[in-house]
């Protein structure tokens, strides 16, 4: 049987691997959080879903077991913040068989750090799309749940052109998938969808869709989106369909953001569902804002240009991270400034 692990078992990473244990499937869980790994341990993974609710038992591991582990695994799903993906990947390492997959199942275009450390032949790229929060030891909210959750699977090279199917299949317990044939270019599709949404809404301190019901927020929201998917065109990366649509839904730009926002909201995203940037926060973690917002400015600087609503989202970011702001709609006049105040 395929020996797999999730690396990162927070909300997403749990969900999954109760879905991947649910199925029959030989499944490892690896978490970070002790409290969450013992409450794995003594009472399974409770998922709470908007119809139903139940226990699945599962076998979890802290980070700082993998040491003792000696069984290699044939693939490992890795569900960590981005900015973790390179050290994650040299920790599973040594645990990934020689013809083993290892592949980034996060946002953030983490594929050329995963690459960099187990090799192109062992590496798979993935876009997520799951609504989920985790608030306790042991116990998920799933927003979305398998039929409305959403998964691209691809190569990044034509040594493991063959083996996306392997993939596809493990993540259909958990909801529906699609074998893409330009990884980045769908990456980078799921960053222009969340440069729009995940921090611009957490900076206000409210559920995605609160936020977004505010006219002049959703009107920055959709100016973030629109300098990521610039930044994405002066990448050489070309317009792919995530979320379910078809190349014909997005081919041409205009209301392209507001196509991919209109379907997140409609589909994916629960009244109550706050942003993972907004859990973060409200844990007191870091977030991904510099993989996100702040690699749209990056990308936009190198090439001569500004990124004036990106730029301001990062650096409120930053102050909130650092204290001295705090989530909350109080935030939005200041990023509306800011924004402008760039463009100028």
């Amino acid at each position: 049987m395929t020996r797999i692990a999730v690396l990162g078992a927070g909300a997403n990473g749990a969900s999954i691997g109760a879905d991947l244990t649910v199925a029959g499937l030989d499944v490892t869980l690896i978490e970070q959080w002790p409290a969450h790994v013992k409450a794995m341990r003594a009472n399974g993974v409770l998922i709470r879903t908007p119809s139903e609710s139940y226990r699945v038992p599962v076998r979890a591991y802290h980070l700082c077991e993998i040491a003792t582990l000696r069984a290699r695994f044939d693939i490992v799903l890795m569900l960590v913040k981005a900015y973790d993906s390179r050290w994650a990947a040299e920790l599973i390492k040594p645990l990934l068989s020689p013809e083993g997959l290892l592949i980034g199942v996060q946002n953030g275009m983490t594929i050329d750090d995963i690459a960099d450390v187990v090799g192109e032949e062992r590496t798979l790229g993935c876009v997520i799309e799951i609504s989920s929060m985790m608030f306790e030891p042991g116990i998920v909210e799933r927003h979305s749940g398998k039929d409305r959750s959403w998964f691209a699977v691809g190569s990044l090279s034509p040594r493991t052109a063959h083996r996306e199917e392997e993939v596809a299949s493990l993540l259909r317990h958990a909801g529906t998938v699609e074998v893409v044939d330009d990884i980045r270019a769908t990456k980078w599709m799921k960053l222009v969808s969340n440069a729009t949404t995940l921090v611009t809404t957490a900076i206000l301190g409210v559920p995605m869709l609160d936020a977004a019901e505010i006219p002049a927020m959703r009107d920055l929201m959709i100016r973030s989106g629109r300098e990521a998917l610039e930044a994405g065109r002066l990448q050489g990366m070309s317009v792919r369909p995530i979320f379910g649509l078809s190349q014909a839904d997005v081919d041409g730009t205009d209301g392209l953001v507001e196509k991919l926002l209109d379907t997140l909201l409609e589909n994916f995203v629960m009244p109550t569902t706050k942003t993972t940037i907004l859990q973060d926060w409200m844990k007191g973690r870091r977030s991904e804002v510099g993989d996100i917002n702040g690699r749209v400015a990056r990308v936009l600087q190198q090439h001569g240009q500004v990124a004036p609503v990106n730029g301001a989202v990062a650096d409120i970011a930053r102050r909130i991270e650092n204290r001295e702001l705090e989530p909350g709609i109080q935030n939005l006049a200041l990023l509306l400034e800011a924004s402008f105040t760039e463009s100028r």
